[in-house]
């Protein structure tokens, strides 16, 4: 089997069978300096030194770390920052780093010093609860536009999420609440119900271990080409790309997040001339979270997901895939193949540096306890990889 990509280990847990290394986030920071985040969690993490979220996947908290690299991923380097949050999303704006995450409530921290320290994180809603994974995040004319996801009803049965547009000036000083605007809450659950009789979604009550029908982990991103007919002339819309729990494969959720003449941010559904409201897409792995780039000089979006040969459970196959136009997509290659059912290699994020695209993975060994619950973080390089869409 081919893969083209390297791949090494940059953190594993101490403890395989309680302590759960989550969400990966990655960025490039100042002077091609990598930036990683893990979010530490499971049963044990109250074996772990430093603050643990208020929140978390289980009553012992969470705990994010950062590590550095300074030679393209080669060697990295702990900064023994131990922060309070979960589900974190890294990016670049201005002179500074930032991290929003959550403990139950949505918290914000910045780096000024390119990654090594971190301020106490801020709160930018006290409202609990929140939810996402590493999406992309679009910075466009000196405003970075993201989603992060709220809890629909508190009762309501996993994943229970609708997403929320955020925006602000990316000179800003971003750890303020007063410079950040926030959309209403998108509740789909009317829209999956009205598509059921469709066949979609069709997943038992007990799929995936007793989720429902929903719509999670949003990638913002922009069209670029005039042409497109998602395209808008005013630069106030970004596209919403989601991962669908549907019961099916590669089938994901299409929105958009606009920003009104009044300033003002709404999510609404995309309606093609002369047809009906969109909703469900064909995105590869749309199943499961996936993440998604932009690249300039190639003019194409690169997504890194994972590719299904069989179960709807399976987490092994990491792969790489590339598209014109958010619609089209064309399969690159495999980016890593996890040696068993338990070793995933899934949940990625990843950044384009120069001629290479740079990967973090949520992984596992045969010490894993499932597929889900995974024991390391591996970072993969794949150099040249425009030569892929030849």
């Amino acid at each position: 089997m081919h893969l083209i990509a390297t791949e090494t280990i940059i953190q594993a847990s101490p403890y395989p069978s309680g302590i759960y290394l989550y969400t990966p986030a990655l960025v490039e920071g100042f002077g091609g300096r990598l930036v990683a985040a893990v979010d530490f969690g499971g049963p044990d993490t109250y074996r772990l030194d430093g603050p643990r979220s208020d929140f978390g996947d289980y009553p012992s908290g969470n705990q994010i770390r950062v590590f550095l690299s300074d030679d393209r991923g080669k060697t990295w380097r702990d900064v023994h920052a131990r922060l309070p949050m979960m589900h974190e999303i890294l990016f670049k704006a201005g002179k500074s780093l930032y991290m929003i995450g959550h403990s139950g409530r949505l918290l914000i921290t910045r780096s000024d010093d390119n990654g090594e320290s971190w301020s106490d994180p801020a709160i930018l809603c006290a409202q609990p609860r929140w939810h996402q994974s590493c999406g992309a995040v679009d910075i466009h004319h000196g405003k970075v536009t993201l989603v992060y996801e709220k809890w629909l009803r508190e009762n309501h049965a996993w994943p229970g999420v609708g997403p929320i547009l955020m925006q602000a000036k990316e000179d800003a000083d971003l750890t303020q609440r007063e410079n950040w605007r926030f959309s209403p809450l998108f509740d789909p659950d009317s829209i999956i119900a009205a598509a059921a009789p469709s066949g979609i979604p069709a997943l038992p009550i007990d799929f995936c271990h007793g989720a429902s029908p929903g719509i999670l982990e949003t990638s913002t991103l922009r069209i670029h080409d005039p042409y497109h007919p998602w395209f808008d002339p005013s630069d106030r819309t970004v596209i919403l790309l989601m991962r669908a729990n549907t019961g099916f494969h590669d089938i994901g959720v299409v929105l958009k997040g606009v920003e009104k003449p009044n300033g003002s941010l709404a999510i609404e559904r995309i309606t093609p001339s002369g047809g009906n409201p969109l909703f469900y897409l064909h995105i590869p792995g749309g199943h499961l979270k996936f993440h998604i780039q932009y690249d300039a000089e190639s003019r194409l979006y690169w997504m890194v997901h994972s590719q299904i040969t069989g179960c709807m459970h399976e987490r092994r196959r990491l792969a790489l895939s590339f598209s014109p136009d958010l619609m089209r997509w064309t399969f690159a290659g495999l980016v890593a193949v996890g040696p068993a059912e338990n070793a995933a290699r899934h949940y990625a994020t990843m950044a384009i540096s120069g001629d290479d695209l740079f990967i973090l993975s949520r992984s596992g060994d045969q010490r894993a306890k499932n597929p889900h619950d995974n024991n390391l973080t591996t970072f993969h390089h794949i150099p040249s990889f425009r030569r892929l869409a030849d």
